[in-house]
């Protein structure tokens, strides 16, 4: 087994409704092509889960999956710099799901914020079934079979990555105590070197004893770059440091995002149901006609009456897109009636359709060319399944599935 450093990699995915909106352009994939340079990135096409509420409505997802692969290579996720691949086509993520549902309570499942709130969303859709109660311990699966440490998340599924960690810290007090564990991990002490030891012993004292998360860092670092003992010691040690037993599936932290939610057309999220996005690959007339008939502030009933930018679904777009010029002169020429509203969408148009045109380009050579997309995603897929089958080996051991 090789070593993964989880801090240092990164586990996201999406579920395939169709082609992208600026939505997610702006909360997901800008972040996404910034942690590619900066982490060891696995983004997934999670078709398993669109099943878990379109399982009566399956003949668009095979499209679905293609349109959303095209749209991330268009925006600028690189397979170069990530790994990109359907779920679906690593059968590891359902074999971790099974097993790991064999510990995990069925209270932790319905108290899952997202259970009854979907199911009230979606009321006219029948998600009495296991899929889609499960659905959140598939997504631990999701993030746990590539032992990533880290998951780009907006603060509504941090509830999510904590029941992952949940999930994570169970299967690791069950079958992390290996026997003779504690001999195990003091003889690996030993193997460390005088002063490596003692500064991992100071660290693990002051993280046990005082709660010092500063020095839990220091001693997760120590080892991360010692060379001079075996990988399963340096589990073990790992797992000592916070008084567990080994650590076989790390617990994963949120990276929570900073991008503010992008309001859609009418004012409310953005969002394909809602029937109020810009898509990326909405040509240049599709996104003036669509601006142009954006509804504006209600105080302006006439050209000549003031209105108030804050109380306008246009003024949250001018502030992400538009220049700090620009959106002085709309608060002026809005609030003094100097402008029009036709006038006010002008500059936005402009500034929408330059950020879209370099991704559209790109997309029409994805999309001329089918092949090299499921080339992608195929070489991804095998990636991905060489570091699954890794964490696999480790948990079927663990659960004495173990028959060589």
């Amino acid at each position: 087994m090789s070593f993964v450093d989880s801090q240092r990699r990164v586990l996201s995915g999406m579920r395939p409704t169709g082609r992208l909106h600026l939505g997610h352009y702006q909360g997901v994939l800008k972040n996404w092509i910034k942690l590619q340079h900066e982490y060891d990135c696995f983004f997934c096409i999670v078709d398993w889960h669109a099943l878990t509420t379109e399982y009566e409505e399956v003949g668009l997802i095979s499209q679905h999956v293609m349109d959303m692969a095209v749209d991330w290579l268009a925006a600028g996720v690189s397979p170069s710099s990530a790994t990109l691949f359907i779920q679906s086509q690593v059968p590891e993520h359902a074999e971790l799901h099974l097993l790991l549902s064999m510990i995990c309570p069925l209270s932790w499942l319905e108290r899952v914020p997202s259970y009854k709130e979907q199911q009230d969303q979606l009321h006219h859709k029948d998600l009495d079934t296991y899929g889609f109660l499960g659905y959140p311990l598939l997504q631990a699966a999701d993030i746990l079979l590539y032992r990533a440490g880290l998951v780009p998340v907006g603060a509504d599924q941090v509830p999510h990555i904590e029941f992952a960690r949940e999930v994570a810290r169970r299967f690791n007090h069950l079958y992390g105590r290996e026997p003779g564990f504690e001999e195990k991990a003091e003889a690996a002490i030993l193997k460390l070197g005088k002063k490596t030891a003692k500064l991992y012993n100071s660290r693990r004292k002051a993280f046990q004893e005082k709660g010092d998360v500063e020095a839990l860092d220091t001693a997760r670092a120590l080892l991360q770059e010692v060379q001079s003992i075996t990988l399963g010691d340096k589990e073990r040690l790992f797992g000592y440091l916070e008084g567990g037993g080994k650590i076989l599936l790390p617990e994963p932290q949120p990276l929570l995002s900073t991008s503010p939610r992008l309001a859609g057309l009418d004012g409310n999220k953005m969002a394909k149901s809602n029937n109020n996005a810009i898509f990326l690959r909405d040509t240049p007339a599709v996104v003036e006609d669509k601006i142009k008939r954006m509804p504006t502030d209600p105080a302006r009933v006439h050209r000549a009456d003031p209105g108030d930018p804050a109380r306008c679904p246009v003024w949250p777009l001018h502030q992400l897109y538009s220049s700090e010029e620009t959106c002085q002169w709309v608060q002026q020429g809005c609030s003094s009636a100097g402008i029009g509203c036709l006038d006010c969408k002008g500059p936005l148009i402009e500034a929408i359709q330059t950020e879209l045109k370099p991704l559209q380009w790109r997309a029409v050579e994805y999309e001329e060319n089918p092949e090299l997309v499921r080339s992608i995603l195929a070489e991804g897929a095998e990636r991905a399944r060489d570091e699954a089958r890794e964490t696999l080996i480790d948990v079927r051991q663990a659960l004495g599935l173990n028959y060589r």
